[in-house]
């Protein structure tokens, strides 16, 4: 497996798991689950820790795509540029996660805390989605809004 194969493989991950976060943060503020809000913060942490790995392994798919047909320097870099963002942001909120788990190791989380984790964890799912759509916009003509032809169409002018 490659540097590329590896970026590719992983950075779902911190995309779909930021929601899943999101989620059980939610359930555990609805149940006031003490226990649920710490696993809620290390997966938050965990996702953190794959979105730094996902973004350095970033500028390698980029080089190896970037001469290929098709591909759009403009898109590659607009991706970059998200991805930054968003890597700051999960790494910020990982590191404040890991924070409030130290700190309330022995102790129950305060609601305010567990609600402004998910309002940040609800936010950031959005810029990872954002970066998503762009990195899925590099090698998928039917994101980046071309479209794929539509060979079983047949227009009424193509049968005469």
């Amino acid at each position: 497996m490659s540097i590329v194969h590896l970026h590719l493989l992983l950075n779902h991950l911190p995309v779909v798991g930021i929601v899943l976060a999101a989620l059980l943060i939610l359930v555990a503020w609805m149940r006031r689950s003490d226990e649920l809000v710490k696993v809620s913060l290390g997966l938050i942490v965990l996702l953190a820790v794959v979105a730094v790995i996902v973004f350095f392994t970033g500028e390698p798919a980029e080089e190896a795509v970037e001469y290929l047909a098709g591909v759009s320097h403009d898109v590659v870099e607009r991706h970059e540029e998200a991805a930054l963002v968003a890597t700051v942001g999960m790494g910020v909120l990982g590191a404040a996660a890991l924070l409030v788990l130290f700190w309330f190791r022995r102790h129950i989380v305060p609601r305010a805390l567990v609600m402004t984790s998910l309002l940040a964890t609800l936010g950031l799912s959005g810029v990872m989605g954002y970066v998503a759509n762009l990195g899925g916009q590099i090698r998928h003509t039917e994101i980046a809004g071309g479209g794929a032809p539509d060979n079983d169409r047949v227009d009424d002018h193509d049968r005469r």
